[in-house]
Order: C-alpha cells, then structure tokens, then sequence
C-alpha cells in the first residue's frame, strides 16, 4: 500500500477521536469555569440595575401547528418589561390569522404582515425596524421559550459592551423516534459540547438561528442578515466576529424545538447547514488572510479539517469498493492503526458520559435517550460526511445572489 493510502487513512479514523478529544476538554473547561457556580436555569442571574427593555423577534412562515403554542411561551417570559414581534413571511396557510387574533387579547404582542415570502432574513431585518429596544431576541416560529429564557441572553448583553450577540441553548422536545432520540443526544454531546469548547478559545462558528440575542448596533454596524444567504445564522456570526463583536454561549438560556424525524427532512436540513458552511468560507475566506482576525482561524481550521477529512472518507471508501474481486475483503495491511476501533468507541463513550454530567444540570431526564447513542456515532459521520460531499457542488449550482426564500421544514412527526 502507498505511503499516501496509509496516512489518508489514518486521518480518516484519527481525526475524529482528536476532535473527541478535544470537544471534552472545551466542554469540561467551560463548564467548571463558567457553568457550575452560576445559579440553575430556572433562577435569573443578577443584574447590576434596572432591567432593559426588550424585543423578542418571531419570524413566521407556514406555522399555523405551532405559533399559537410558541407565542404563548414567549408572551410567559419572567421580565417585566418587553415586546414580542411576530413577521407573517407570506404564510398562505392560517398563520396571519392566528397572530392576528392573538394580538387583539395580548397588547405586548405587535404582527408584522408580509406580503410575499421574502425569507427569513427579510422578515428578521423587518421586525428589527419596527422594533422599540436595542436588545432582540430572536426565535423560530416552533420554539417554547423557558421562563427564564430571557434573563439569560440578556444578560451578556447588558454586561458586556463588546458583546454583539448571545446563542442559547436548544432542546430537542420530539423524541417519538430513533432520529429523534439521537437527535437529544447530538445536540448534548455533540453541539453543546463544540459551542462550549468554541466560546473557550473565544470565537463561535454559529450562533443558534433558533434562539439567538443581538445588539442591535452590532447588527447595524454589520449590515444586519444577508438576504442570500442559505443560513443567515452562520453569515451574521462570522460577519460580526469579523467585525469585533463577541459571541457568548448561554447554555441556561433553555428553548425546546422540533426537528425532523424522517431520513429526508434530516437531510434536507443537514444539507442547508453543510451549504451554509461552504458558503460563509467562500464569501468570508479572504478576510482571514488579515492578521488581525487570527482569533478566527481555529474556528476556519476546524471547518477545513472536516471537509477535508469527508473527501478522504469518500476516497477510501471508492477505492476499497474498487479492488480486484480476488483481494481478501479484510482490511488492508497497515491501512489503519491498531485497535483505532476500540479507542473511537472509548472516546465517543467518554464525550457522551462528559456531556451527561453536564447536561443534567439542564434537563433531569436526558439520560433517558442515551440508550439510543450507541447508533449515533455511525449516523452523524455518515451524514455529515454525505451532506458536506453534496454541499460544494449544490453551492456552486445556486446562483449567486439568489434571494434565499423560506420552505416549510420538517418538524417532526406528529
């Protein structure tokens, strides 16, 4: 075998433990520095004086099953002085209706009507407009905020002058299949731990598009969200650390969503993400050239290293599938370092085992899904690896500039 084939695949079985490892230590660091002694998510932290006025942005299209459930979180928030704007995107379902007739019970909510669908960005850039404060909080049109939710974004805000937008903290809430419980375990182990270890070294790659806070003279000075882009959450974080800006990680900052339970809507939507990344490199990736922005090449390096380690994935995988039909079908002699199977599976364990322990502190019974993680490792790689292989050639399909418009996601079965 190659020298080339030796190292490409020891790259392929390496590098995940590495980022293993490295996600435990983020995570571990974070939590013992800046988690454990703050007070637990249903206890607001302390601010110095009075508290600001807030706006909680909820950008709607096609949501007639949940805006009624997801306002009424919202409108339940424990701070006493806020507003909530609803943007109807174009909903050509029963959705303008619902917030109209919610608006006439509650006076602290405003809806915005939209006439054509115009995408998230639009209707996010609208409601910043008719806003009234300089903090926003922005949620997506399914998700329940807890009570306290607003103390905990706010409050990098309000203490930080360098802080231009906070990401909090999702959790899964439909849990009636298998992807849906590997889904708890992701965004656990998975997410929580990289955004943990990110926020560690001081730059972020995303915030939550879910549940986000921003400064709203941050987004001015940035632009406010790109209509063309796919993931506008990706774009408006990089553009504002690029910026200056911080981004802070408020894992109290508790919102329940829904995520696809079906092969298709999962991957519809990992392939929105992996797109999302080819398309911030691309339009950002010269900016990074510039010494003053060295905080951000961690964040560039780690993106690089996962596209790079997905196409050496499919390589091997092309070239095993390619052999003479008379080759054994064991593995290739020296092709893999020794019982790397056995250090992975020891390594995922121990990120899940890590992440249990913290994420107790959040939500009690989340141990309860991880029965089901033993099937994650396999399908998160094969569906990160897939979906970042389709990412580059769809991108470069999309024609530039092309308004990125709303389609209505997968939220589960019901």
């Amino acid at each position: 075998m190659s020298t080339l084939a030796v190292i490409a695949s020891q790259f392929a079985f390496v590098y995940p433990v590495i980022m293993s490892c490295l996600w435990i230590s983020g995570g571990v660091y974070h939590y013992l520095r800046r988690e454990r002694r703050s007070p637990p998510c249903h206890q607001p932290p302390r601010f110095g004086g009075e508290l600001p006025f807030v706006t909680i942005l909820v950008p709607c299209h096609n949501e007639g099953d949940n805006v009624r459930e997801t306002l009424g979180a919202a409108l339940a928030q424990h701070w006493p002085r806020y507003e909530v704007i609803a943007i109807n995107d174009g909903s050509v379902d029963d959705t303008g209706a619902q917030l109209d007739a919610l608006a006439a019970i509650h006076p602290r909510l405003r809806v915005i009507h939209l006439d054509r669908n115009l995408g998230k960005a639009n209707a996010l850039r609208m409601g910043v407009l008719a806003a009234r404060s300089e903090y926003l909080v922005c949620i997506d049109g399914d998700a329940l905020l807890q009570a306290h939710a607003l103390h905990w974004m706010v409050h990098p805000l309000a203490t930080g002058d360098r802080v231009g937008a906070v990401t909090g903290n999702p959790r899964i809430r439909n849990r009636s299949t298998l992807l849906g419980r590997m889904q708890v375990a992701e965004f656990s182990s998975i997410i929580g731990m990289i955004k943990r270890t990110q926020r560690s070294y001081g730059r972020i790659f995303t915030v939550s598009g879910v549940i986000c806070a921003f400064r709203r003279t941050a987004l001015h000075q940035v632009g406010y969200w790109a209509e063309d882009m796919l993931t506008e959450d990706i774009d408006i974080s990089w553009r504002l650390q690029l910026a200056g800006w911080e981004i802070r990680y408020a894992p109290n900052a508790l919102c329940f969503i829904l995520m696809p339970e079906t092969l298709r809507g999962l991957w519809r939507q990992r392939l929105r993400w992996a797109q999302g990344g080819v398309e911030v490199i691309r339009r950002h990736g010269v900016r990074l050239l510039d010494w003053r922005q060295r905080r951000m090449w961690p964040i560039a390096a780690e993106y690089v290293l996962s596209v790079a380690w997905a196409h050496t994935v499919a390589a091997l995988a092309l070239a095993w599938l390619a052999r003479p039909w008379w080759q054994a079908s064991a593995s290739w002699p020296g092709a893999f370092p020794g019982n790397t199977e056995l250090l992975m599976l020891g390594v995922c364990l121990l990120q899940f085992a890590c992440s249990l322990l913290i994420d107790r502190r959040y939500e009690r019974r989340v141990g309860r899904t991880y029965f089901w993680v033993a099937w994650y490792p396999l399908a998160y790689w094969l569906i990160s690896a897939t979906t970042t292989l389709a990412a580059l050639p769809t991108h470069l399909l999309r024609r530039r500039g092309r308004r990125a418009t709303w389609t209505s996601p997968d939220r589960g079965l019901r």
